[in-house]
């Protein structure tokens, strides 16, 4: 069975060069044939080998929060013309290693996430890079329809819905497989303002949050708009004004640029 890639793009936030660069990186790293998918509402510039779907409709008013519950659109009981597991990835991730265990591990019927890296202990999935069948959610989708400000109040992250809710539960990926750039490749203080980022030796895949994307891991800024070289970031520490945290936390957050972003985030 062919392989299936998922990514989805809505509104302006990420350009058709996320698509076509996330497409371009899981193709130098996918032993296998497969189909790459993005569902969208916007097809123009994204180039020919990604199949462009139709953006599913949300179906639901949702709250501004940090959760991307417009990913619930993937959840429906049928999804364009696929069928069975497909792997899910956000467009801001960046692929550095192989890809194929993601579609051999475990069961074709397993839901199987990334562990959030914010909460270690806790056990809960991180939906940036996810696995599931075609249909499997669709049950915790009709639950959120039915009543979606409720369960954003509830949950606020629906990676939290997804790991609490989903039929049969979750099972997750191995740690160092999918790795969140800022918590697992920044050189902890001192180094950090000495030697670039450095991924976990079985990293296949790096996931960004918040205001640092692979643009901004490129340049060594921690945000976009931030400080870039050492001496700016260490003089931006006592200037409120340029920094956006405590003094001791703009201090730490400061990241070299990563040449081995630059290298893998291309088409």
């Amino acid at each position: 069975m062919t392989a299936q890639i998922v990514c989805i793009k809505w509104g302006t936030k990420y350009p058709a060069l996320y698509v076509n660069r996330l497409y371009g990186m899981c193709a130098r790293n996918m032993d296998r044939p497969f189909r790459f998918v993005c569902f969208t509402d916007d097809a123009e510039g994204i180039r020919p080998e990604v199949d462009c779907l139709p953006l599913p409709p949300l179906d639901a008013n949702v709250l501004p929060s940090p959760g991307q519950w417009g990913k619930s659109r993937l959840w429906a009981a049928e999804l364009g013309d696929l069928e069975g597991p497909f792997l899910f990835v956000d467009l801001d991730c960046v692929v550095i290693g192989p890809l194929g265990d993601f579609f051999d591990r475990g069961s074709p019927q397993d839901v199987i996430l990334a562990r959030d890296p914010a909460k270690p202990l806790h056990r809960i999935g991180q939906t940036s890079v996810y696995r599931a069948p075609v249909g499997k959610l669709a049950s915790i989708r009709a639950a959120f329809l039915a009543d979606p400000l409720g369960t954003q109040r509830r949950f606020r992250y629906e990676q939290r819905y997804v790991t609490r809710m989903a039929p049969g539960g979750v099972r997750f990926w191995p740690r160092d497989w999918v790795v969140h750039y800022r918590r697992r490749c920044r050189r902890t203080f001192p180094l950090n303002y000495a030697l670039p980022p450095k991924p976990p030796k079985d990293a296949r895949i790096v996931i960004f949050a918040g205001h640092l994307n692979p643009p901004q891991a490129i340049e060594g800024r921690y945000r976009a708009g931030g400080p870039a070289t050492p001496r700016e970031h260490l003089a931006a520490t006592f200037d409120r004004g340029r920094r956006y945290v405590s003094p001791r936390r703009h201090l730490l957050a400061y990241m070299a640029p990563a040449p081995w972003i630059e290298e893998a985030w291309r088409e």
